[in-house]
């Protein structure tokens, strides 16, 4: 499932579609609710869910860096939209599906850098956690994987760049 990533008018778009056998609320529980949030994604922190609320983002590196980040765009269990580091923005959609849902994760970036690869590589990781979290399994952050996940995204980024 390796992010299509697009150029659009003022930046890109990179695009992971993830249909999961599971429902919007499960979803959108592990979207949202910081005890579930923190088994795929434990950097993030939610302080008060609604459209101009905050997440935090944790540096996690002994500083106790909390950087605030804006919910830009909410619907209940099925739009959350915040800032990402910048100019860009991480956005979560679901979809119903008559066996699940499909969660379309999409991350505007302003311009590709160096740090894109290891970002795109990060949700690409994430997103394996979380669906292993919301079919009862917990796993840790896998760094082998990511590496490997890392190597493709560095050519996609390239390919964007020509």
């Amino acid at each position: 499932m390796l992010a299509v990533i697009e150029k659009i008018e003022g930046g890109y778009v990179a695009r992971y579609d993830l249909p999961l056998k599971h429902s919007i609320e499960k979803v959108w529980a592990a979207l949202t609710e910081n005890e579930k949030l923190a088994k795929w994604m434990p950097n993030l922190l939610v302080e008060n869910l609604r459209k101009e609320g905050t997440i935090k983002f944790d540096m996690k590196d002994e500083s106790g860096t909390l950087i605030d980040m804006k919910i830009t765009d909410f619907e209940e269990n099925s739009i959350l939209e915040f800032e990402w580091g910048g100019d860009n923005r991480v956005r979560f959609e679901l979809y119903p599906k008559p066996d699940g849902c499909l969660l379309v994760l999409k991350e505007f970036i302003s311009t590709l850098n160096d740090h894109t690869s290891k970002d795109l590589a990060g949700w690409h990781i994430c997103l394996d956690m979380m669906s292993a979290l919301l079919n009862d399994h917990y796993m840790d952050f896998p760094m082998d994987e990511w590496e490997k996940w890392h190597e493709k995204y560095i050519t996609a980024v390239k390919q964007m760049e020509k």
